[in-house]
């Protein structure tokens, strides 16, 4: 794979532009498809028989950070919109990382996603609180037939890789080579450090389920309460609010009136005191060479439809 930065072939927006609207009413959940889904939550319950330790809550944490900057920086800010430039085998390393996240994949989650911003809070958003509800928006439009597939015209900029298309059709390789790394790091831990108190076993249940579950639904919330509660800065047309406490919880992803006023910058807070880590994170990954031309704010755009 080659390490020339890739340049967009187009404004990642544009993939939905020639699309009209279609009507996306809630349908019923395909519960067969969402048993793993499901399954994960109840996995939840396993602290129980596991107990806690610090080290144990620590990986969780941990494990919710990066996977939460692999979403942000990565599957939303570089494969949906496209903010920054990559080498092959770095972007190929993002989708990978993106996947531990249990979000399926890369091309999946920039189709649906560019598909949210040509028609935010319209009839065919699927998932937009004010159209269909707080919980489809939330999570119930993913666990339905029509949520499952890959909107590959949407992505035609992305179809183009082999190992992108790769990661998408076997979404689960990641998150399988997690695991794995979750219970050898809770065998080395109960075997070489017995003095924390830590097992195997317990490791795997926060560092990977419970890490999973709080991560899912903190993504889910940009869809959702970003959508509700928050103040709006800019007249986008649409309901996405700037919401400080989502932010923090998200990485940065809060500030979603900014992001949906201007999608195509690297930073969605767009003022120092509107704490954005993934975009600082990208900043450090930029510093270290890793990628490049970080697309900023244009002053104008500040000014522009402001009405807050």
């Amino acid at each position: 794979m080659t390490t020339t930065p890739i340049e967009p072939t187009h404004d990642a927006q544009d993939a939905a532009s020639h699309m009209e609207p279609v009507a996306i009413p809630p349908e019923p959940i395909h519960w067969q498809g969402a048993i793993p889904f499901f399954l994960m939550h109840a996995g939840v319950f396993a602290i129980i028989a596991v107990g806690t330790s610090a080290v144990a809550v620590w990986t969780c944490v941990a494990l919710y950070v990066l996977r939460m900057f692999a979403i942000t920086g990565f599957y939303h800010r570089y494969f949906s919109h496209r903010t920054f430039t990559s080498g092959r085998f770095f972007q190929f390393l993002m989708g990978l990382a993106g996947s531990m996240a249990i979000q399926r994949g890369p091309l999946w989650w920039a189709a649906h996603h560019r598909y949210h911003h040509r028609h935010s809070d319209e009839h065919g958003d699927s998932h937009s609180p004010s159209q269909h509800g707080f919980w489809w928006a939330h999570m119930g439009w993913f666990l339905t037939r029509t949520g499952t597939p890959t909107r590959d015209r949407l992505v035609r900029d992305w179809m183009r890789y082999p190992e992108l298309r790769f990661i998408d059709r076997f979404d689960l390789v990641g998150p399988v080579l997690l695991a794995a790394l979750v219970l050898g790091f809770g065998y080395w831990l109960e075997h070489v450090h017995p003095e924390l108190g830590a097992t195997m076993w317990q490791i795997f249940v926060w560092g990977f389920v419970v890490s999973t579950v709080v991560l899912y639904h903190g993504t889910y919330t940009i869809n959702s309460l970003s959508h509700v509660y928050g103040s709006q800065r800019f007249n986008t047309g649409d309901d996405s609010k700037n919401n400080w406490l989502l932010a923090i919880l998200t990485l940065g992803e809060g500030w979603h009136n900014n992001h949906h006023h201007y999608p195509a910058s690297a930073r969605q807070g767009f003022y120092w005191w509107e704490i954005d880590l993934t975009y600082y994170g990208l900043k450090l990954l930029a510093t270290l060479g890793v990628i490049s031309r970080l697309k900023p704010v244009p002053a104008k755009v500040l000014e522009r439809d402001r009405i807050g």
